[in-house]
């Protein structure tokens, strides 16, 4: 049975009628239903932290899917799980994936760049001022696009740029 038919949350079973009115009244092909099935699924399962299946729905979303817009928001979303794992070289990964297919999801490259101050703060830790540098000249970089595409949000993230020397 889809977790859409099971989820017990008000605001999940909400998501779902609205979405499938939508589904029927919006001309979209079978798969492109399917495909939105599983994302639906994979969101519900990753907002309870079931992450294994969240990442089941996401594949099989992903295959189906064939728009690069929504498949920028799969990807994204697979994302998010590696991040909340402490898998971050495959966090990493699927957001460049994500932003390959959709280059204006700022949350994407603000998630990079808490990802590369987070390595920055570890090699600190380990000695490496180098190393640390870099990894927060990268975050910089990804802070400021995030910045440029949703100008007044991320708000710390400005708020270290200048602290650091590293708006322009």
């Amino acid at each position: 049975m889809p977790r859409s038919r099971i989820n017990g949350n008000f605001i999940d079973k909400t998501f779902s009628i609205v979405a499938n009115i939508l589904l029927q009244i919006i001309p979209t092909t079978s798969g492109e239903k399917e495909a939105f099935t599983y994302y639906r699924d994979g969101m519900s399962a990753q907002s309870e932290g079931n992450y294994a299946e969240a990442l089941q729905n996401y594949y099989e979303a992903m295959r189906l899917e064939i728009d690069p817009y929504d498949r920028s928001y799969i990807l994204y979303n697979i994302g998010l799980i590696h991040t909340s794992n402490g898998e971050h070289t495959k966090a990493l990964e699927y957001y460049f994936r994500a932003l390959e297919r959709n280059p204006f999801l700022p949350q994407a490259f603000n998630n990079m760049a808490v990802i590369c101050h987070y390595r920055g703060e570890q090699a600190i830790h380990q000695g490496d001022s180098e190393i640390a540098e870099a990894w927060f000249d990268q975050a910089a970089e990804y802070w400021k696009q995030a910045i440029a595409l949703t100008p007044g949000n991320y708000i710390e993230a400005h708020n270290w740029l200048k602290i650091t020397g590293r708006f322009e």
